[in-house]
């Protein structure tokens, strides 16, 4: 008998302690359960689930999470466009509002030739560990690009490649204008421009005149003369440099054409306007 005081009783008690208080866990499970909204399993359905946090949140799953508890617009996933905006609008009981597809743009020409390379870099093959190595950079513009390649390793979609320059390029075909790249490059090279944007500055500097040339022969001198012959006046000096807007632009063209350091870049539309001139 003594024994079984010792062990079974003991046992018995932690038995029935065990299932009152698993019977209070369930009851406090249901109680304090924390309802999700099913409109998040929508959305997170009619996202693409890149995770790529081009919308500003941490994944597909944050966003839908976002869309619902926060108010974030129901446009921001730059991977699926206007199809999913408008599924995510759908759930929501919203109007999915205009989306602007946007792709990634280089704002530098400082290849090899014409930015050269004054250190022979050696450390970790990432922009953002030789933007802070101690005596500067291996590149001589300190705005330009590093080229070691970092846009192209945080791509998921394949829109970025290293060129024999020395500069990234950009497969605008791929490019779902997600901004890892101008997330992750410690030089701010990278930005945003809408798909149909056609007049484009590709520089990154605030330097003028002979200060710029003597790093870079392809970079914006900050003479103010694109801005001067703008004839709608759309573009600003900010910093010495020279800043498109790309809402009002009419993709005329003639400011890169006034260009003399030739580093405003234009695309199909001006070279259609200028054929039929």
């Amino acid at each position: 008998m003594d024994i079984m005081h010792v062990f079974v009783t003991p046992l018995a008690l932690m038995g029935i302690m065990g299932g009152i208080f698993g019977a209070l866990l369930a009851v406090a499970s249901i109680v304090f359960r924390v309802h999700q909204d099913e409109r998040i399993g929508l959305i997170r359905a009619a996202l693409p689930g890149a995770n790529c946090g081009g919308c500003g949140y941490p994944g597909c799953d944050g966003y839908a999470s976002g869309v619902v508890n926060d108010g974030a617009a129901v446009n921001k996933c730059s991977v699926g466009g206007a199809p999913v905006a408008e599924k995510i609008a759908s759930i929501m009981g919203v109007d999915a509002g205009s989306t602007v597809p946007m792709r990634a743009f280089l704002k530098c020409k400082g290849t090899c030739e014409a930015s050269p390379r004054k250190l022979n870099y050696d450390g970790v093959h990432d922009c953002r560990s030789a933007a802070v190595i101690p005596g500067g950079l291996p590149n001589s513009c300190p705005f330009g690009c590093i080229g070691l390649g970092t846009c192209v390793s945080v791509c998921q979609f394949g829109a970025l490649s290293m060129g024999d320059d020395g500069l990234p390029k950009v497969d605008v075909s791929k490019c779902v204008g997600c901004g890892a790249c101008v997330e992750n490059c410690p030089k701010g090279v990278f930005t945003l421009v809408p798909v149909t944007a056609d007049v484009i500055v590709a520089c990154n500097s605030h330097w003028k005149g002979p200060m710029v040339k003597s790093v870079c022969s392809a970079g914006c001198i900050g003479c103010t003369l694109c801005a001067k012959k703008c004839p709608k006046q759309t573009i600003d000096m900010v910093n010495d440099l020279a800043v498109i807007n790309q809402e009002n632009c009419i993709k005329c063209g003639l400011c890169a054409k006034v260009c003399p350091a030739k580093v405003i870049n234009t695309g199909e539309k001006v070279a259609a306007i200028e054929k039929s001139a």
